[in-house]
Protein backbone atom coordinates (compact mmCIF):
# COMPACT_ATOMS: atom_id res chain seq x y z
CA UNK A 1 0.00 0.00 0.00
CA UNK A 2 1.28 3.45 -0.83
CA UNK A 3 -0.22 6.82 -0.10
CA UNK A 4 0.84 10.21 -1.35
CA UNK A 5 0.68 13.03 1.12
CA UNK A 6 1.09 16.51 -0.29
CA UNK A 7 0.70 19.51 1.92
CA UNK A 8 -0.82 22.70 0.60
CA UNK A 9 -1.34 25.17 3.39
CA UNK A 10 -3.76 25.14 5.08
CA UNK A 11 -4.92 21.70 3.84
CA UNK A 12 -3.59 18.20 3.32
CA UNK A 13 -4.30 15.73 0.53
CA UNK A 14 -3.99 11.96 0.83
CA UNK A 15 -4.21 9.78 -2.32
CA UNK A 16 -4.18 5.98 -2.21
CA UNK A 17 -1.85 4.77 -4.96
CA UNK A 18 -2.38 1.42 -6.73
CA UNK A 19 -0.04 -1.53 -6.84
CA UNK A 20 2.34 -1.81 -9.80
CA UNK A 21 -0.28 -3.85 -11.72
CA UNK A 22 -2.91 -1.12 -11.20
CA UNK A 23 -5.00 -3.00 -8.63
CA UNK A 24 -6.03 -1.47 -5.34
CA UNK A 25 -3.25 -1.66 -2.78
CA UNK A 26 -5.40 -2.16 0.28
CA UNK A 27 -6.91 0.63 2.32
CA UNK A 28 -5.94 3.57 4.49
CA UNK A 29 -8.05 5.19 7.19
CA UNK A 30 -7.62 8.98 7.36
CA UNK A 31 -8.64 10.54 10.67
CA UNK A 32 -8.62 14.20 11.67
CA UNK A 33 -7.72 15.53 15.12
CA UNK A 34 -11.45 16.20 15.56
CA UNK A 35 -12.19 12.50 15.08
CA UNK A 36 -13.70 12.56 11.57
CA UNK A 37 -12.63 9.48 9.58
CA UNK A 38 -12.62 8.54 5.93
CA UNK A 39 -11.65 5.13 4.53
CA UNK A 40 -9.78 5.16 1.22
CA UNK A 41 -9.91 1.68 -0.35
CA UNK A 42 -9.94 2.22 -4.10
CA UNK A 43 -6.94 3.14 -6.26
CA UNK A 44 -6.66 6.94 -6.54
CA UNK A 45 -9.27 7.55 -3.83
CA UNK A 46 -8.48 10.93 -2.32
CA UNK A 47 -9.14 12.76 0.93
CA UNK A 48 -8.67 16.50 1.28
CA UNK A 49 -8.42 17.85 4.82
CA UNK A 50 -9.09 21.50 5.57
CA UNK A 51 -10.18 23.15 8.81
CA UNK A 52 -10.60 19.74 10.47
CA UNK A 53 -13.02 18.41 7.84
CA UNK A 54 -12.41 15.61 5.33
CA UNK A 55 -13.71 15.78 1.78
CA UNK A 56 -13.59 12.57 -0.32
CA UNK A 57 -12.89 12.65 -4.05
CA UNK A 58 -11.14 10.66 -6.77
CA UNK A 59 -7.98 11.37 -8.69
CA UNK A 60 -6.42 9.48 -11.61
CA UNK A 61 -3.01 8.34 -12.81
CA UNK A 62 -2.43 11.28 -15.16
CA UNK A 63 -3.28 13.89 -12.54
CA UNK A 64 -1.13 12.23 -9.88
CA UNK A 65 1.79 11.98 -12.31
CA UNK A 66 1.42 15.63 -13.32
CA UNK A 67 1.08 17.01 -9.80
CA UNK A 68 3.39 14.70 -7.85
CA UNK A 69 6.07 13.50 -10.31
CA UNK A 70 8.87 14.62 -7.97
CA UNK A 71 7.42 12.65 -5.05
CA UNK A 72 6.74 9.57 -7.16
CA UNK A 73 10.38 9.19 -8.21
CA UNK A 74 11.41 9.29 -4.53
CA UNK A 75 9.36 6.21 -3.66
CA UNK A 76 11.40 3.15 -2.72
CA UNK A 77 11.40 0.29 -5.20
CA UNK A 78 8.67 -2.26 -4.58
CA UNK A 79 9.73 -5.68 -3.32
CA UNK A 80 9.91 -8.38 -5.98
CA UNK A 81 9.61 -12.12 -5.67
CA UNK A 82 10.95 -14.91 -7.86
CA UNK A 83 10.40 -18.68 -7.63
CA UNK A 84 12.66 -21.47 -8.87
CA UNK A 85 11.63 -25.11 -8.76
CA UNK A 86 13.59 -28.28 -8.06
CA UNK A 87 13.62 -31.85 -9.26
CA UNK A 88 12.14 -34.39 -6.86
CA UNK A 89 14.28 -35.21 -3.79
CA UNK A 90 17.22 -33.12 -5.04
CA UNK A 91 18.80 -29.69 -4.95
CA UNK A 92 18.90 -29.50 -8.78
CA UNK A 93 16.91 -26.70 -10.44
CA UNK A 94 14.39 -27.64 -13.10
CA UNK A 95 15.48 -26.60 -16.60
CA UNK A 96 12.42 -24.36 -16.93
CA UNK A 97 13.26 -22.22 -13.90
CA UNK A 98 17.08 -22.11 -14.08
CA UNK A 99 17.08 -18.87 -16.17
CA UNK A 100 15.29 -17.07 -13.34
CA UNK A 101 18.60 -16.80 -11.46
CA UNK A 102 19.81 -14.39 -14.18
CA UNK A 103 16.62 -12.34 -13.82
CA UNK A 104 17.25 -12.04 -10.08
CA UNK A 105 20.80 -10.80 -10.69
CA UNK A 106 19.58 -8.20 -13.19
CA UNK A 107 16.82 -7.00 -10.86
CA UNK A 108 19.24 -6.72 -7.93
CA UNK A 109 21.77 -4.80 -10.02
CA UNK A 110 19.04 -2.28 -10.83
CA UNK A 111 18.34 -1.78 -7.12
CA UNK A 112 21.37 -0.32 -5.31
CA UNK A 113 21.35 -1.39 -1.69
CA UNK A 114 18.85 -4.17 -2.29
CA UNK A 115 19.04 -7.45 -0.44
CA UNK A 116 17.85 -10.96 -1.15
CA UNK A 117 16.06 -13.37 1.14
CA UNK A 118 16.22 -16.93 -0.20
CA UNK A 119 13.70 -19.35 1.34
CA UNK A 120 13.73 -23.08 0.56
CA UNK A 121 10.62 -25.30 0.54
CA UNK A 122 9.81 -28.96 -0.10
CA UNK A 123 6.83 -31.09 -0.98
CA UNK A 124 5.34 -33.40 1.68
CA UNK A 125 7.20 -36.56 0.70
CA UNK A 126 9.62 -37.77 3.39
CA UNK A 127 9.99 -36.90 7.05
CA UNK A 128 9.62 -33.36 8.35
CA UNK A 129 13.23 -33.45 9.58
CA UNK A 130 14.57 -34.54 6.16
CA UNK A 131 12.46 -31.88 4.44
CA UNK A 132 13.77 -29.18 6.78
CA UNK A 133 17.33 -30.11 5.83
CA UNK A 134 16.54 -30.37 2.12
CA UNK A 135 14.80 -26.98 2.06
CA UNK A 136 17.85 -25.33 3.62
CA UNK A 137 20.17 -27.09 1.15
CA UNK A 138 18.00 -25.82 -1.70
CA UNK A 139 18.16 -22.25 -0.38
CA UNK A 140 21.94 -22.52 0.00
CA UNK A 141 22.22 -23.90 -3.55
CA UNK A 142 20.38 -20.88 -4.93
CA UNK A 143 22.50 -18.53 -2.81
CA UNK A 144 25.64 -20.16 -4.23
CA UNK A 145 24.32 -19.78 -7.78
CA UNK A 146 23.68 -16.09 -7.11
CA UNK A 147 27.15 -15.63 -5.62
CA UNK A 148 28.64 -17.21 -8.76
CA UNK A 149 26.64 -14.61 -10.72
CA UNK A 150 28.60 -11.90 -8.87
CA UNK A 151 26.18 -11.05 -6.06
CA UNK A 152 28.00 -10.50 -2.76
CA UNK A 153 27.21 -13.27 -0.24
CA UNK A 154 26.51 -10.68 2.50
CA UNK A 155 23.54 -9.36 0.51
CA UNK A 156 21.83 -12.78 0.65
CA UNK A 157 20.18 -14.41 3.65
CA UNK A 158 18.89 -17.99 3.53
CA UNK A 159 16.25 -19.97 5.38
CA UNK A 160 14.59 -23.36 5.05
CA UNK A 161 10.88 -23.86 5.72
CA UNK A 162 10.65 -27.56 4.90
CA UNK A 163 7.10 -28.60 4.06
CA UNK A 164 5.46 -26.01 6.35
CA UNK A 165 4.46 -23.39 3.74
CA UNK A 166 3.22 -25.25 0.68
CA UNK A 167 2.30 -23.26 -2.39
CA UNK A 168 -0.25 -26.00 -3.12
CA UNK A 169 -1.72 -27.62 0.01
CA UNK A 170 -1.53 -31.42 -0.13
CA UNK A 171 -1.84 -34.41 2.14
CA UNK A 172 1.27 -35.90 3.69
CA UNK A 173 3.26 -38.02 1.23
CA UNK A 174 2.04 -36.21 -1.89
CA UNK A 175 4.77 -35.22 -4.36
CA UNK A 176 3.64 -31.80 -5.61
CA UNK A 177 6.25 -30.27 -7.94
CA UNK A 178 5.17 -26.67 -7.28
CA UNK A 179 5.99 -27.09 -3.58
CA UNK A 180 9.61 -28.06 -4.36
CA UNK A 181 10.75 -24.49 -4.69
CA UNK A 182 12.91 -21.65 -3.49
CA UNK A 183 11.38 -18.21 -3.14
CA UNK A 184 13.80 -15.37 -3.77
CA UNK A 185 12.57 -12.10 -2.31
CA UNK A 186 14.26 -8.91 -3.44
CA UNK A 187 13.72 -5.94 -1.19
Amino acid sequence: MAALIGCQSPRERIILLPQADGRSSGAVLVTTEQGQSLLLEQAYAQADAAAGALKPSMSDAATVQKNYATLLVMQPARPRSFIVNFRSNSNELTAETAPIVNQVREALNALPGGELVVIGHTDRVGSAEANDKLSLVRAQTVRDLLVRQGIPRERISVAGRGERDPLVPTASGVAEARNRRVEIKLR
